[in-house]
């Protein structure tokens, strides 16, 4: 996370998040949406189809449609993950919370006050607050990878004993030996996920009224821009 510091203007708009960034996250949006729909379905069944059953391949659509998001999901996972370690200081701010920072600690406050309405003051964030970047943090990483570990190990089950799912996640069975525990608390993070989804979507549009800087905008061309051109406002 970067701030403005008090004493610092702003003289133009700032590139921030960076084309493999910014198509992660739209793949990412998409992939998720898809999950939410198909596993609900797939965890509540539709009603049973008429006529034939060879006719009809509804659940079977849908749990391809499921698997193909999934891997989309866990590949742009891994890669976004890798590009936090080449990419620009900002793409790094989904991966490091700079805890030991007592800046960040106070802008985290302030973001609670704001959205609370317990103050209308405004800071300026190059990159993601500090209340975004914990959220993101903790789900696009580790709700994320708790995703990832615990729908593979379920899909271990269909390919069986000694493929490349009950390799790499089997160890999921040793730690919770009941698959459908583990597809509870599949299904468990996938609320938590979609929880995460509507208030980031508040947020996103709630800046770009209330902040001093853009905010859905620059996750579509990667600049930031100000309201303003004054020095960020004390915490």
């Amino acid at each position: 996370m970067a701030i403005i510091s008090d004493e610092q203007k702003l003289v133009g708009p700032i590139y921030v998040f960076q084309v493999p960034v910014r198509i992660w996250h739209w793949l990412h949006a998409l992939s998720i949406f898809a999950l939410i729909i198909t596993g609900y379905l797939i965890a509540n069944p539709l009603p049973s189809l008429s006529g034939e059953a060879s006719d009809h391949f509804l659940m079977g659509n849908l749990r391809l449609v499921h698997f193909s998001s999934a891997f989309v999901f866990a590949i742009g996972l891994f890669v976004r993950i890798y590009f936090a370690m080449v990419g620009n200081e900002y793409s790094r701010e989904l991966l490091i919370l700079p805890v030991w920072r007592g800046s960040w600690w106070r802008g985290l406050w302030h973001e609670v006050k704001f959205y609370s309405f317990m103050t209308r003051k405004t800071g300026k964030n190059i990159g993601h607050n500090p209340l975004a970047q914990l959220f993101m943090w903790l789900t696009n990483i580790l709700l994320a990878l708790f995703m990832v570990c615990t729908g593979f190990a379920l899909y271990s089950q269909g390919t069986g004993a000694g493929s490349w799912a009950d390799t790499l996640f089997g160890w999921v069975f040793v730690l919770q030996a009941s698959s459908q525990t583990v597809r509870m608390w599949h299904l468990l993070g996938m609320w938590l996920m979609l929880v995460f989804i509507i208030i980031h979507i508040y947020m996103a549009i709630r800046a770009d009224f209330a902040s001093r800087q853009n905010g859905i905008s620059a996750m579509i061309d990667g600049w930031r821009t100000f309201k303003d051109d004054g020095p960020a406002d004390p915490r």
